[in-house]
């Protein structure tokens, strides 16, 4: 009795240890998620000031962008299990873990060109897809001046990725801070042209990006060379020599992560086509239900890169009990942290879509409504995004790339678009019916991802007697 009563306590004792363990490391990646893509949240904000047209304008040239941003996601994130696995088994592998770092930096200067060419190419891509001619002419030029801030936009997440992995989270957060201030007054200058700066409207507030991201990138160099604890590792130390068989590792595990991402990235974003088709009141009303939707997925999916952080010390460690806590208590925080903003958004819709769009403008008067009826949709499927999020990256602390990319592209495209195109081009349910396709991809890939999480964490039976 006493034996099991020990054993029940230290379990408890294990639970709320990974549990505190896993706040500490996702309640600032968290918040850094959600600051950091503030930079984004706040140039829809400003460019919406200008009207509807550069605001649908802004989201085509953001779907193009996020398509090249897609490709380096998978580089940038492979560097989380790699890191945290090697740091599971062995705590002081400096070498392996400076390796992973570098080789996964050499793969966005390889990409770089390709990437660069796409933007250049951007306004043509719009009107290939079917875009009106006025959104493509002004989208082309917008993702001209965001691509010098492509490739520090990848190192930015490559080394708050490995500060993770030695557990600094601070310090990402400060600078990140810093640098959404800092894109806030970029903007204001050389969107509307204040204090002598010309008016680039949608170009400034690209260049203005530009900045943010090569700022950031660059500070976190400075401080990894300083900290006490990242600079032992020498990140930078022999920085152009390659490692070929690390390379190959970061490209293995990166090109399904990237992949994977694009599927539902890409999914989101082709519905803007979508919506490009019904009309330009949908595509700028469809981006502000977006923007909000994508804030609120900011906290789960910090949290859930903390659990991935977690669930791979665990896993390079072979503690299999701890995998599966790491596991689940990520599931649960990032439900329980997404709905906080679901619930609120859900109740008051058409106040959340005057923080985006002048409600004492007539002009804005469609836009609004139409937002408002969005955001119901998208408050219901949070729950649902929270959920594939979570199990997608627990799956990743584990290295297990494949079959997440296998399920998130049956979820997205074989089941989602379908459904929101049809009822978006097909129906009288017109762009709601987008909307709902969106919620039914994330339902199937919650299920499915859930269930793969399922099966590789739980418990091995005992062999029968």
């Amino acid at each position: 009795m006493e034996t099991a009563i020990a054993a029940k306590r230290a379990s408890g004792a294990a639970w709320r240890d990974e549990f505190a363990a896993l706040l500490k490391l996702g309640l600032p990646m968290a918040a850094t998620q959600l600051v950091q893509f503030s930079v984004m949240t706040v140039d829809v904000l400003m460019i919406g000031r200008l009207g509807p047209e550069p605001l649908a304008a802004s989201s085509l040239g953001l779907v193009i962008f996020f398509a090249a941003w897609l490709v380096g996601f998978g580089p940038a994130m492979a560097v989380s299990p790699l890191v945290s696995q090697a740091l599971g088994a062995k705590a002081d592998d400096y070498d392996d873990v400076r390796i992973s770092v570098r080789m996964s930096l050499h793969a966005i200067v390889f990409l770089t060109p390709a990437m660069w060419l796409g933007f250049f190419l951007a306004g043509d891509i719009a009107r290939a897809l079917g875009q009106p001619e006025n959104l493509a002419r002004l989208a082309g030029p917008y993702v001209i001046a965001l691509a010098p801030g492509w490739a520090f936009a990848m190192g930015v997440i490559i080394l708050r990725n490995f500060l993770a992995a030695i557990g600094e989270t601070r310090a990402p957060l400060l600078i990140v801070i810093g640098a959404t201030l800092m894109n806030a007054f970029l903007n204001w200058l050389l969107i509307y042209g204040h204090w002598g700066f010309p008016r680039l409207e949608l170009v400034g507030a690209g260049i203005a990006s530009s900045i943010v991201h090569a700022s950031g990138f660059f500070a976190l160099v400075v401080f990894i060379r300083r900290d006490r604890r990242a600079k032992v590792f020498h990140l930078f130390q022999d920085f152009l020599t390659p490692h070929w068989p690390r390379f190959r590792e970061v490209v293995r595990l990166g090109w399904p992560i990237g992949v994977t991402i694009a599927f539902e990235g890409m999914l989101f974003n082709a519905c803007v086509f979508v919506m490009g088709r019904i009309g330009v009141n949908e595509v700028a009303a469809y981006q502000v239900a977006l923007n909000v939707a994508s804030i609120a997925f900011m906290a789960p999916l910090g949290l859930s890169m903390a659990g991935s952080v977690r669930v791979g010390l665990a896993a390079g460690a072979g503690d299999g009990a701890r995998v599966r806590r790491a596991a689940a208590l990520t599931v649960a925080l990032s439900i329980a942290a997404i709905m906080m903003v679901a619930i609120p958004v859900m109740l008051a819709p058409q106040f959340v879509a005057g923080l985006y769009l002048n409600r004492a403008d007539p002009a804005n008067a469609a836009v609004i409504a139409l937002v408002a009826e969005f955001l119901v949709i998208a408050g219901a499927f949070m729950l649902f995004d929270a959920t594939q999020v979570s199990c997608a990256q627990a799956l990743r602390g584990l290295k297990d790339v494949r079959w997440p990319m296998a399920i998130t592209g049956f979820a997205y495209w074989a089941i989602g678009f379908p459904v929101a195109a049809f009822l978006g081009l097909g129906t009288n349910v017109g762009a709601v019916g987008v909307w709902w396709g969106l919620l039914t991809s994330l339902f199937a890939a919650a299920a499915l991802l859930g269930a793969r999480l399922y099966l590789l964490t739980r418990p091995a039976r005992a062999p029968a007697r």
